[in-house]
């Protein structure tokens, strides 16, 4: 176990983070509204979405083989989201990711051009806890966005053929073989 030296003050390390990790959730949301009002202008139907959590979920967690980016909406969301993922395919999509003080922060754009509906999901996650799920989305060659309620309730997924949007540099990641 490291030793904690009692006469060192922490306060301004975490007060320094703990600053970092809010302007840069706040820089994200920013991010999303802006992306969806350039939607917006274009004629599409924008949904803007911010998860009160946002989870990496290797193959193997949880009770389900799914993996991917499980995001937790606020059940006053949940319908508006049932709608607009009931509206099309959702063939298309980008990511938008910062990094700050150990977090991933992501802006993930949802996009059916047949419908113009576009939804946008921003979340955030510890970056060490999504290196299992890059390494299994780079090696399945295939990414998923999972979106449900805090009670579990599932609302829909999305899967995405490039899991280098989520992860940039997965591949150079060295495998466990």
């Amino acid at each position: 176990m490291p030793e904690i030296d009692p006469d060192t003050d922490r306060t301004e390390a975490f007060d320094a983070d703990t600053a970092a990790l809010k302007d840069a959730w706040a820089a994200t949301r920013e991010d999303m509204d802006a992306l969806a009002a350039e939607y917006d202008e274009e004629g599409w139907n924008t949904l803007t979405i911010s998860a009160g959590d946002t989870a990496p979920e290797p193959p193997d967690a949880g009770d389900e083989d799914r993996f991917g980016l499980a995001h937790v909406i606020p059940d006053n969301r949940a319908e508006a989201f049932t709608e607009a993922h009931a509206a099309g395919e959702f063939p298309r999509y980008d990511v938008f990711r910062n990094e700050a003080a150990g977090r991933v922060f992501v802006v993930t754009v949802l996009l059916d051009p047949a419908s113009e509906t576009a939804i946008l999901l921003a979340g955030t996650f510890e970056r060490h806890l999504s290196a299992e799920l890059a390494q299994a989305a780079s090696e399945a060659d295939e990414m998923y966005t999972h979106v449900q309620t805090l009670d579990g309730t599932q609302l829909g997924s999305f899967r995405h053929d490039d899991p280098e949007k989520f992860f940039p540099g997965a591949d150079a990641v060295p495998r466990d073989d």
